[in-house]
This record gives C-alpha cells, structure tokens and sequence, in this order.
C-alpha cells in the first residue's frame, strides 16, 4: 500500500473547512467553513521557490448566517449552497430558495451537511441533528418541487460519490463507521441494494472522492489521514494530514490530479491545538491519480428531475 504525505496551503485556518469542490469551467475552488457560515472561492497558484505542489490562493468569501453544509457549481453559473436548511442559489442578483426542508415535529434542531450533485446534474444532500441525535437525518433528492428522502433514517450523512459509470453511489453515514456503496439508477435518481463497501477503523469517514479510475478517497476525521480503497474496497493508499480532524477531499486543478483536502479546528481541546497548529487549514498532495469533473447542478432544464 502507498503513502504519501500533504503539504499545508496559504489559506487561514477555518473553524470547520469542508467540501471541496473543482469549477473546471473557471479553474476555481470552491469550498464552505460550516459553521462560521461561510462560502470561500480560490485559486491554485505556484508556490514561492518553484515547488512542484501549488498553493490555494482565496479569492473572494461569501457570508450566508447560520451554517452552510456544502456549496456546489451549477450549469448557469450560479453557486448552489445548503445553507441551514435550505437549498439556496447565489448569483450576482443576489439569493434564492430552491427548497425547505420539511417541518419536523419532534423538536430536534437539524441542518443540512453534505451534498453532492450526480453524473445527471441532480442534487443529493443529506442531513443530521446539531446535537448528533441518532437516526435524526436523512438524505434527499432534490426534484421538481421538493426534498424527497430517498435514504431515511441516518445519523450523521457525509461523503457521497459515483463511479465513473454513474451505476454505483458511495455514501458515508458517518457513526456506522463505514462507507456504503448503492446500486444507482441514473434516470431517476434513485439509489438500491445498499451493502458495506469499506470498513474504517481508528476514525470515522467523512467526505469523500472517486477518482477515474473508480478509486474512493475517504476524509478520515480522527486519523489525520484520507484513505483511498480500490474499487473492491481493498486499501489503495494512505495520505497523512498533521492533523487529526480530516474532513473531506476533491481533486483539482488543470489536470485534475490535484488532491486538495479541508481539516476542521471542531472537536479539538486547547491543548490539542496547541500541538495541531495547522488544523483547520487546506492542504495539498499530488497522490497520483486523476478526479473526475465535478457534476454540475443542472439548474437551466428541468430534465434530470426525480
């Protein structure tokens, strides 16, 4: 098995960086500090000294209040956020409600967390409670008018990912200590036949990334490492961050063989980082494989709609 290790990057820290995502279009990134609310956009730019990895240069932040799970690109240009929850646009216009989730009566407090959009330009987001209450989340799809579980119930929804093919959905419920893996029927939307896919000890998964190889690259929070599995789910490769809590990966840049990975400051006592200076940071490694384009959401025809 390979190891590499990931070189920290320019921007500061965030409180609970997460969701990485590459706009090929403007070879921009994209990714959210969740709850300080907030919506960063960078770049990735040479290093001083001529170093082979780049550094994250950001660019521009967006403030949305409360928490925000995710941001995602969309085929108009618009930035398609989980914010609180709420599925919002952002544009140059300036803010809009695509959907609300519905209304509970148990008086648990939830949000949304991760999200990802399917090789249909379809967006799948998922949920969990402030308070981590089990089985108070769930993970829907976005259709014509509304949110529609199509995972129900989970505790905490993480990481979600296609194969290259858009037949298999990984997906990471995060307490259950493993990364699920679905039968995905492309023209629907909708997942099946859910099994184990890979089982991680010493940490729990997070976000996650397949590659074009089929490869998924698992965030390990508590390990300080993401972890890719073949797609028999045999370890692969192990990347070693020099902090504990890693919360998510995507691939970026030109060549799409940039793995860019968020870490979160959550969960850390004083002490902890005192000796984990870098928590919280980007960081950057080159572990030899390519990423996928992300998938757009297709917010300009109605087509791909459940």
């Amino acid at each position: 098995m390979h190891r590499t290790t990931a070189l920290a990057c320019a921007p500061d820290p965030g409180r609970l960086t997460e969701g990485p995502v590459w706009d090929h279009r403007s070879q921009e990134l994209l990714w959210v500090d969740i709850t300080a609310g907030l919506v960063h956009r960078g770049t990735l730019e040479p290093r001083d000294g001529g170093k082979k990895l780049p550094d994250i240069l950001a660019r521009e932040t967006l403030a949305f209040g409360g928490t925000v799970g995710a941001v995602l690109p969309s085929r108009s240009g618009a930035l398609l956020a989980a914010a609180g929850t709420s599925i919002v646009t952002a544009d140059a216009v300036g803010t809009a409600t695509v959907a609300t989730l519905p209304t509970a009566s148990d008086g648990v407090r939830r949000r949304f967390n991760d999200a990802a959009c399917d090789p249909s330009g379809r967006l799948i987001a998922g949920t969990m409670a402030f308070d981590n209450t089990p089985e108070a989340g769930a993970l829907y799809r976005l259709g014509t008018t509304a949110l529609e579980p199509i995972v129900d119930p989970v505790t905490i929804s993480n990481g979600l990912g296609w194969s290259p093919d858009g037949r298999l959905m990984y997906y990471a419920d995060s307490p259950t200590g493993r990364v699920d893996v679905f039968d995905y029927d492309l023209a629907t939307g909708t997942p099946s036949a859910r099994r184990p896919f890979a089982r991680v000890d010493g940490g729990v998964p997070d976000g996650l990334t397949v590659d074009t190889d089929g490869n998924v690259w698992v965030a390990v929070w508590g390990a300080g490492q993401v972890r890719a599995y073949t797609p028999a789910g045999s370890p692969l490769m192990v990347v070693d961050v020099p902090t504990a809590h890693v919360s998510s990966c995507a691939f970026a840049g030109p060549r799409l063989d940039t793995l860019v990975i968020t870490t979160a400051q959550e969960e850390l006592t004083p002490a902890q980082l005192r000796a984990q200076p870098d928590a919280g940071r980007l960081f950057i490694c080159r572990p030899g494989a390519t990423g996928q384009p992300t998938h757009l959401y297709d917010d300009i025809t109605t087509e791909t709609a459940a």
